[in-house]
């Protein structure tokens, strides 16, 4: 069954864990609403359908014909990320008193692994970077891609609702843009007579919607894409989410907080924050971008 963290975080009884979990998800609509999966081992392999059955009509005494779905099978690891993070005795001894040092100095490095993960979601090579897992760009489908040229050129509504439509099996759940692309959404919604749909979400944080759909921002795309001659491009993405589509991998337990204690070589206590997770795509259908949108 996949989870989100903060739906894993509520199953823990650790309490520094349940702070470092709402640090990470708080400004991260991605670890927000991205469903991981546990799975037991260093990776998974599953297949990715790459043809579905088809069916016809028949007249009596004809031979039925076999058709079968076509599948390419992917192997994905589990990647180790996180970070230490070291509290000074003396400081924790001498300022406790004024804040939670432990938690504060935690937190940051909590925040870091989360800026991590949202990079490596956007832009992850295991090529370029066999220590990381494959993200959005490595994972989307040559057929799942639409150009706003061979230069690039001016998002427009009818471009956004064509990369709804590539994504098949519903809607997409989220729609991800930088924040130079939200801003070019809204100026056209705005211009076309109309605003996008805006509402609180399950964390209380305002959230806009585009024909229903989630308008995430991440600040891990890029504005400076290069397509064609046009050096000032950027990416907006749409996919579903879950078992079947795009989900996260996670070891049991999810992300961890391990006390290591104290150094031997400073007067200090070191926690370390881990993480084994990766990303998945089940289906190649769920996942469509658009490259060279332009301001």
């Amino acid at each position: 069954m996949a989870l989100t963290m903060a739906e894993a975080a509520k199953l823990s009884n650790d309490v520094l864990l349940t702070g470092v979990v709402e640090t990470i998800i708080k400004d991260s609509p991605i670890l927000q609403r991205l469903p991981f999966i546990e799975i037991v081992g260093n990776g998974l392999t599953y297949n990715r359908e790459d043809v579905a059955p088809s069916a016809d009509f028949f007249d009596v005494g004809d031979s039925w014909t076999e058709s079968t779905p076509t599948f390419t099978q992917q192997t994905v690891t589990l990647k180790i990320m996180g970070g230490d993070a070291d509290i000074d005795n003396f400081l924790l001894a001498t300022r406790s008193n004024l804040q939670d040092l432990e938690s504060s100095v935690v937190q940051l490095k909590a925040k870091a692994v989360r800026q991590l993960f949202e990079q490596t979601f956007i832009t992850g090579d295991s090529v370029a970077n066999p220590k990381a897992f494959d993200g959005l760009d490595v994972l989307n489908d040559s057929g799942q891609e639409l150009t706003m040229g061979v230069n690039g050129g001016s998002l427009t509504l009818d471009k956004l609702d064509e990369l709804v439509d590539k994504v098949k099996g519903g809607k997409p759940e989220m729609m991800l843009m930088s924040r130079r692309s939200r801003r070019l959404l809204t100026k056209l919604a705005r211009n076309s007579g109309s605003l996008l749909e805006t509402d609180r979400d399950e964390f209380g944080q305002m959230l806009q919607f585009y024909d229903g759909i989630p308008v995430g921002v991440s600040d891990y795309i890029s504005d400076t894409e290069t397509v064609g001659t046009s050096t000032d491009c950027s990416t907006i993405y749409a996919f579903q989410m879950g078992e079947g589509a795009l989900t996260g991998l996670t070891s049991p337990g999810s992300l961890q907080i391990e006390r290591v204690g104290s150094l031997e070589t400073k007067d200090a206590t070191r926690t370390r924050i881990k993480w084994y997770s990766s990303l998945a795509l089940f289906n190649a259908l769920k996942l469509a971008r658009l490259i060279g949108v332009r301001p």
